[in-house]
């Protein structure tokens, strides 16, 4: 394979007219069909005339030492007189392309006065050099864009991470004990409730401040739960009940087995009944006479 046919299919990898499927193609097929919104699509897409003149120049695989600026004037207008059939918005920065194109290709038309005697006599005579000059600037500066925009970008790559704000741990307040003034109201409650009920029958059964002590032990063990006064108390206890009943709470809160908490003041006063109940509690006997 010669060196320019090497050359050729090199360029034709680097720069293919489609890709299908990831593969490059160098020529369109002939039965490939193009929907009718696509060329608005493709002069849409467009960032300016250069980006236009880039696009022709790498379509057909020009050499910018060499522009074949006839043949790409007329390309170039055609796509112009596409953009106002489609009635695109198009801006002048086009149009005085065009105007520079058409220029430059009359410029070529002219006979040259004498032949120039080097290369860089030549170059500088060319008038294609300017637009040469432009389009190698336009070149560095897509390469240089095509490699910002392969950095990584916030918001399309990746996120950024804020960091957590982790609230300080509030420590509870410790639960005041209810006062004996607070105590004693929430007794004479129970009792006012008690007399509004009036018991259908009454049955006389041996009643002492040790039974009621285990059956208020037994309650708050089977709730496995804090109980206000009211919860631990049965409704239908009589004043009997709920005086030998006030004596054994007392009791429980000496020896430890239970605490008697309140939030505020005229709040429901709660019994918890405490961890070390079972190690506080000593067998109570009580004198007869006494329960």
């Amino acid at each position: 394979m010669s060196t320019s046919a090497a050359n050729a299919t090199r360029d034709e990898a680097q720069h293919p007219v489609a890709r299908l499927y990831g593969a490059p193609l160098a020529e369109l097929p002939e039965d490939l069909y193009i929907p009718p919104q696509a060329l608005r699509l493709l002069l849409e897409a467009f960032e300016g005339p250069f980006d236009l003149l880039w696009f022709l120049i790498r379509k057909n695989r020009i050499d910018l030492r060499d522009i074949p600026v006839a043949k790409l004037t007329e390309q170039y207008l055609e796509y112009v007189a596409a953009m106002k059939a489609l009635d695109l918005d198009l801006a002048a920065e086009y149009l005085a392309m065009a105007a520079t194109l058409i220029a430059l290709k009359a410029r070529l038309l002219l006979p040259r006065a004498a032949e120039a005697t080097s290369d860089e006599d030549a170059s500088e005579d060319d008038p294609r050099a300017r637009l040469v000059a432009q389009l190698l600037r336009y070149e560095q500066y897509r390469q240089a864009a095509e490699i910002l925009d392969r950095l990584p970008r916030a918001g399309r790559d990746f996120t950024w991470a804020h960091p957590v704000e982790v609230a300080e741990p509030i420590e509870p307040s410790p639960i005041p004990a209810p006062s004996l003034q607070a105590l004693a109201r929430a007794w004479w409650g129970l009792l006012a409730r008690q007399e509004q009920r009036r018991p259908h029958e009454v049955v006389e059964e041996p009643l002492t401040v040790a039974v009621v002590t285990q059956a208020l032990l037994e309650t708050l063990r089977l709730a496995r739960r804090p109980l206000t006064l009211s919860e631990l108390l049965p409704p239908s206890a009589d004043r009997r009940y709920l005086v030998k009943a006030f004596f054994a709470l007392l009791e429980l809160t000496r020896l430890g087995a239970v605490d008697l908490t309140q939030e505020e003041p005229l709040a429901p006063i709660v019994v918890v009944l405490s961890e070390a109940a079972d190690e506080a509690l000593v067998p109570v006997v009580w004198e007869k006479g006494k329960g």
